[in-house]
């Protein structure tokens, strides 16, 4: 380990290199993103066409999370057996044919098939496109690299919005007929498969994980790629210690997460779990799927709630650039324990915003144009926190926390509690809405934040700086 370290120290990477492979990787998310903001503009056009009602309206809307769920908590294993890029390819054939089909359907059940088949993308390329950047990234910049990951998920939701906002504007709402006798909103879905092609294609072009290469017994080509990413000998240092911590366990599986000595999971999954399921629980994609109807909800008209989206989205990218910046520098505790507690604040700001608005005629929200602006600057500011803390740092760590032996298994569990908790809180905004209000929901969503505070002062541990097999030591 010593001559690893002395070997490592001063290193010669070829950083144009990495950052394609990260850039091509990190593309994945931005599809992720994509496919998730897209059904932010259609979502009344969708309760029009299947004529369904709130709960309906939830599920529509929340189904693409059920494969979200599914394609995480498999993606780890298959990942394992066949390898990263072989899943990622897959992902992008299913995001080019889930956008078609989404935009096509006719009946709600299609529409729902075509997004669990886009949902299993998102879960695969949420979990492998990190894991991946994190497996050919050096130490000292992999905080960096993998927050690529998401500053693609928020480019893609920044590019959602503003393709939902200019093809609704074009049309004259997103029910409208735009081109070729087709509804604006079936032309947000199809948008899509042009950058789903572009992934397609890059994935064709790089090469496999090492670390992959060095489970299924093949050394050479793994010296060969990290011998692309930096010099000879640090390559070759870099197998021998993979191997170390790879070889000479058994094959992955899912059962590597319990604890063969006290038949209990590790208890690094548990905080994988709860960091996965509480970046939900303050609700951030309740104003990412819902940003429409929440501002519509809140007075503003279609058009309005629209260019709100893309002010979001806009927020969302720039202090997601602030987050790449800090996240080596800082640190990931820090940034987490900062989050939480902003997140918490707007939340609590926003609770009480809607809060103040009176009901009109037809039961329909009204707020002073005080309050209003009041709130929308609180909803930026949750964005900003979560951008530069909650939003890359969870799929940093969820990246770099676990231990060679079970990480693979380890993301799966860890994805499907996210995606799980992303469905919960998708499927329950619409309910919430209609029954306890607009106040009363964000409430609930800022006390997760103070819980998440506490959640991470005390069980989460900082990776910063280490290799992940010293990480994957400290968990022997």
């Amino acid at each position: 380990m010593e001559d690893f370290a002395k070997i490592t120290r001063e290193r010669s990477d070829n950083i144009p290199r990495i950052l394609f492979l990260s850039i091509a990787a990190a593309l994945g998310g931005f599809l992720f993103g994509f496919d998730s903001g897209v059904i932010n503009g259609t979502v009344d056009a969708l309760q029009a066409r299947f004529d369904s009602d709130a709960v309906g309206t939830g599920f529509n809307v929340a189904s693409m999370l059920l494969g979200c769920a599914a394609g995480a908590f498999f993606a780890g294993t298959l990942a394992d057996k066949f390898g990263r890029r072989k899943v990622l390819l897959f992902a992008a054939a299913a995001f080019i044919i889930s956008a078609w089909g989404s935009g096509i359907a006719a009946t709600s059940a299609q529409f729902v098939f075509f997004r669990v088949l886009g949902g299993l993308a998102v879960g695969a390329a949420s979990i492998i496109a990190p894991a991946y950047i994190g497996e050919i990234a050096p130490p000292h910049i992999r905080g960096r690299l993998i927050s690529l990951q998401q500053l693609a998920i928020v480019l893609g939701l920044f590019s959602a919005f503003f393709s939902n906002y200019n093809l609704a504007l074009m049309a004259g709402g997103a029910k409208e007929t735009l081109w070729w006798d087709f509804q604006a909103y079936q032309w947000m879905f199809w948008v899509e498969i042009l950058p789903a092609s572009v992934f397609l294609l890059c994935l064709l072009a790089i090469p496999e994980s090492p670390r992959f290469l060095v489970a299924i017994g093949k050394d050479e080509k793994a010296e060969k790629v990290l011998s692309s990413l930096t010099s000879i000998e640090i390559a070759r240092a870099e197998v021998e210690e993979i191997r170390e911590t790879v070889l000479r366990e058994k094959k992955p599986s899912i059962s590597d997460i319990v604890n063969s000595k006290t038949g209990k999971l590790h208890p690094i999954i548990w905080v994988g779990i709860g960091l996965a399921a509480l970046q939900q629980f303050t609700g951030i994609n309740v104003v990412f799927y819902y940003g429409s109807v929440l501002w519509q909800a809140a007075g503003f008209t279609e058009a309005d709630a629209l260019l709100t989206n893309v002010i979001t989205g806009s927020v969302n990218v720039a202090f997601t650039l602030l987050a790449i910046y800090l996240v080596d520098r800082v640190g990931r505790k820090p940034l987490l324990l900062i989050g939480a507690l902003g997140q918490a604040l707007m939340l609590g700001l926003m609770a009480i915003f809607f809060a103040s608005g009176s009901r009109d005629a037809s039961g329909g929200l009204e707020m002073g144009g005080t309050h209003g602006i009041l709130a929308l600057l609180a909803a930026n500011g949750y964005i900003a926190f979560f951008a530069f803390t909650w939003g890359p740092v969870m799929w940093v760590m969820l990246g770099e926390m676990f231990s060679n032996k079970f990480r693979g298994a380890a993301l799966a569990v860890a994805g499907l509690a996210q995606w799980g908790s992303n469905f919960l809180i998708t499927i329950t905004f619409p309910v919430f809405l209609a029954s306890i209000g607009l106040g009363a929901s964000y409430g609930i969503y800022a006390a997760f934040g103070v819980i998440a505070f506490f959640f991470v002062r005390k069980l989460v541990k900082e990776t910063k700086g280490r290799s992940l097999e010293d990480i994957s030591r400290d968990q022997e």
